[in-house]
Parts: C-alpha cells; structure tokens; sequence
C-alpha cells in the first residue's frame, strides 16, 4: 500500500487520484488532501499539527480516538516530516 508521505492516508482512497506537481503531472508522494500544483496547501507546519488534523477529520467522520490514532501515529515518521 502506498501512502501520502504527508498524511499518510493511502492514494488508493484518494478521489483525484493524488495531489499534482507544478507541471500539472499526479504525484506520486502526495494526496490530493495536501498537495497541489507542487506545494503543500494548508496551514499544518509540524507532524504533530498534522496528527491533531487528521486525528479531527477521522473522529468527525465517527472514527473513536483510539482507531483514530493508531492511523495517525507514523505521520511523523513519513517523508514530508523528515529533518524538521
């Protein structure tokens, strides 16, 4: 399975079929979620603002908060979060 080296949601859910590069190409490392035309979109600037995000949107969508951080717990470990 791959997963958003951001969120870590997996690309196969994805919708758009991932986030797009700045030529327009689909990424291959990003979700429509958190990338677009090259750059991330949002404000989340750290993985644990991230964590919290995603941990918000998955119990909105009536996941319980134990679920929903066994999901989130290697965000910090994915690409985008590496060397910050």
């Amino acid at each position: 399975m791959i997963q958003c080296q951001s969120c870590g949601m997996p690309l196969n859910k994805d919708p758009m079929g991932g986030g797009t590069e700045a030529d327009g190409s689909r990424s291959a490392k990003f979700c429509s979620y958190c990338y677009e035309a090259g750059a991330f979109l949002g404000t989340v600037k750290t993985s644990k603002e991230m964590q919290a995000f995603c941990m918000a949107q998955m119990r909105k969508q009536g996941m319980l908060r134990p679920m929903a951080w066994l999901f989130t717990r290697q965000i910090p470990h994915l690409e985008r979060w590496q060397d910050k």
